[in-house]
């Protein structure tokens, strides 16, 4: 008797479901390109057209990162080129670590704009490292 009674609300709740993951589903693909809805239509529900979308674009989202941590190593201040534009270059490049979710402590982030100062800065640059006092990026 007792599962008659459950039926029809398991019966209601199995619908509200498919049909929120209907609606799921196709919000998701509404927000894709014509081609990228074309390859990933077929997907039956929305947990399976999110896991596909995730596994083929979070790939390309370390890739990113591994990039702007390779501008973040490769970046050398020249004397060619003011100081000022090159830290603010420089400050863009934090930047962007920072909004892909890599963050780094001031006193690194201060330590490698030191290393960074052009060739001509040399004595500055020693002058710097030897301060005892720990500096910030306002200093």
């Amino acid at each position: 008797m007792w599962h008659n009674l459950l039926l029809p609300k398991e019966k209601d709740r199995r619908n509200s479901l498919g049909h929120g993951d209907f609606l799921c589903r196709n919000y998701i693909l509404n927000g894709l390109s014509d081609t990228l809805y074309n390859v990933y239509s077929s997907a039956t529900t929305a947990r399976a057209l999110w896991q596909s979308l995730e596994k083929k674009y979070k790939t390309e989202d370390a890739g990113l990162k591994k990039f702007i941590v390779g501008k973040f190593l490769d970046f050398k201040m020249v004397d060619s080129k003011t100081v000022m534009n090159q830290v603010q270059e420089f400050q863009m490049i934090l930047h962007d670590l920072h909004a892909e979710g890599m963050k780094l402590n001031e006193s690194f982030q201060v330590a490698a704009m030191i290393e960074k100062l052009p060739p001509l800065w040399k004595d500055f640059k020693n002058y710097l490292k030897h301060k005892w006092k720990e500096m910030g990026l306002e200093d």
